[in-house]
């Protein structure tokens, strides 16, 4: 279950980088060029913001039964030395949950918004915000602080 788990939320994660960065895309082009909100940019809101909360959900579950969390939880003072047990067992959740909590009041931002150019800004700014946080906490296979692989297999 543990494998399943970490496979499919590193493949999730491509999922809400390519929904995040579209949005931001509909978001800063919509507001720039003064485009009309159309249902289709809401569906778009509504649907990255979904992707996210699976991603979460999958998260929240794999960080449950992770062995290096366990170690972390039970080791904290020693495991709070190790970068990879601390960034695993603390930092990734907390920040994730952080750009989840920034891109859901930025999604119901928008949606309450009354002009079209005051919901593509929000959106825009929320969203992006989010995407920095999340870009900050992936374990991308090129940090050298906390690496991994980029595909798990399944």
């Amino acid at each position: 279950m543990y494998s399943f788990l970490l496979a499919t939320h590193s493949l999730t994660r491509w999922l809400v980088l390519v929904s995040l960065l579209y949005s931001i895309f509909i978001a800063y082009r919509g507001w720039l060029f003064k485009k009309p909100f159309t249902k289709a940019e809401g569906v778009i809101r509504i649907v990255t913001t979904t992707i996210a909360h699976i991603q979460l959900v999958i998260g929240v579950w794999l960080y449950c039964i992770s062995p290096v969390v366990s170690y972390f939880l039970h080791n904290f003072s020693t495991a709070m030395r190790e970068r990879q047990i601390r960034f695993f067992g603390m930092e990734h959740i907390t920040m994730m949950i952080i750009a989840i909590t920034v891109l859901t009041i930025g999604s119901a931002k928008t949606k309450r918004k009354p002009t079209d150019q005051e919901k593509f800004k929000t959106m825009a700014i929320w969203f992006t915000l989010a995407l920095v946080i999340i870009l900050s906490s992936i374990p991308w296979s090129f940090s050298p602080l906390t690496a991994r692989p980029n595909f798990r297999p399944f």
